[in-house]
């Protein structure tokens, strides 16, 4: 992992929480307690500042910031889906945010709701609680059943057990062979 310290801004790691060896933590960041950081994931808190509840999840090549003296907030038990940009917003707890997903600067997603892969929530947005939006931009479509909440609770306490394994179960092995 590689965790820098820009100027005065000093990344702050919760208990139990695993960066990825490729991921970068920037500056202004606060993980949470049980976190897990993806590899290729980039955290920037160089002018503003990142928070991110514990037991979330930012999987790979995620990019989180924000913009200057603003905050991104990420709440509790989120899932951040591969390849997703978060930017200046907020995201309450135990969301789940697909893959590729795009959440631009002042949007707010509400507890539960469900970002569909791909999709693009813009600029001053509002998505409510319980709800799932998808496409460009994102529109709700339907509420989040309680089946998939259920679903997703699972799916957080696998990367909260995977954040604990990687530490000790993560090795470089050097292959020598030819092809």
């Amino acid at each position: 992992m590689t965790v820098f310290q820009f100027e005065d801004r000093i990344p702050r790691i919760g208990k139990n929480s695993n960066i990825c060896d490729s991921a970068e933590v920037i500056g202004a960041v606060t993980i949470g307690d049980n976190c897990y950081i993806g590899f290729g994931a980039r955290l920037r808190g160089d002018y503003g500042e990142i928070i991110i509840g514990d037991g979330s999840i930012i999987e790979d090549n995620c990019v989180v910031h924000a913009r200057p003296d603003e905050k991104c907030i990420i709440g509790k038990r989120v899932t951040v889906g591969h390849g997703s940009i978060l930017h200046n917003c907020t995201i309450n707890d135990s969301v789940v945010i697909g893959m590729g997903a795009i959440v631009s600067d002042y949007a707010v997603v509400g507890t539960w709701s469900v970002i569909g892969e791909g999709a693009v929530v813009p600029n001053n947005k509002d998505i409510p609680p319980g709800k799932v939006a998808v496409g460009v931009p994102a529109k709700v479509i339907a509420d989040t059943s309680e089946e998939y909440k259920a679903l997703w609770d699972k799916y957080k306490d696998l990367y909260a057990d995977l954040a604990k394994r990687y530490p000790k179960g993560l090795k470089i092995i050097h292959l020598d062979y030819e092809f």
